[in-house]
């Protein structure tokens, strides 16, 4: 499994932030309020970023004392650990996108949106890098017969 790259972070956090400003101004554009989010998403971000830690750190152990640890269930904590920073990159660009829109505003923003969206950033943030270490503690050392390139000799009578 190959590591989350920063480059598919930022896109997605591009892509968030796009549909975060667009969201508010067509929420605007119909007269609605703008979107304020909850301000109990960024306690579920970090509470997701601690379990993601939580998960991955029974592999990092196993793997510093060197005992084998199952594969599958390092690749779960592996999975979640890069579908958390997928979601973190994607909620950090979405309340960066809600609070751009804000800020471009002719009046000033409410300050209890302007916290709210301060602190999705925040905790998307929090969460981006907590999984990204939780991606580090599963890594596996390679195992020694699969570093070494198998020669495969010709069966006898040519077969394939």
């Amino acid at each position: 499994m190959k590591r989350t790259s920063a480059g598919l972070l930022a896109v997605l956090a591009l892509v968030g932030a796009g549909a975060g400003f667009i969201l508010d101004q067509m929420l605007t554009a119909t007269g609605r309020a703008t979107f304020t989010p909850s301000l109990f998403l960024p306690v579920l971000l970090v509470l997701i970023a601690g379990a993601s830690l939580g998960v991955a750190w029974p592999v990092r152990r196993s793997v510093r004392s060197g005992v084998r640890i199952d594969p599958f269930r390092a690749l779960r904590a592996a999975t979640l650990a890069r579908a958390s920073s997928l979601l973190g990159a994607i909620l950090a660009g979405f309340g960066a996108g809600l609070l751009a829109f804000l800020l471009t505003r002719p009046i000033d923003p409410p300050i209890g949106s302007t916290v709210a969206m301060v602190a999705l950033i925040a905790s998307a943030v929090v969460l981006v890098v907590a999984a990204l270490v939780a991606e580090q503690f599963c890594t596996l050392p390679k195992d020694p017969d699969d570093s070494e390139p198998r020669d495969r000799a010709p069966e006898p009578g040519g077969g394939h």
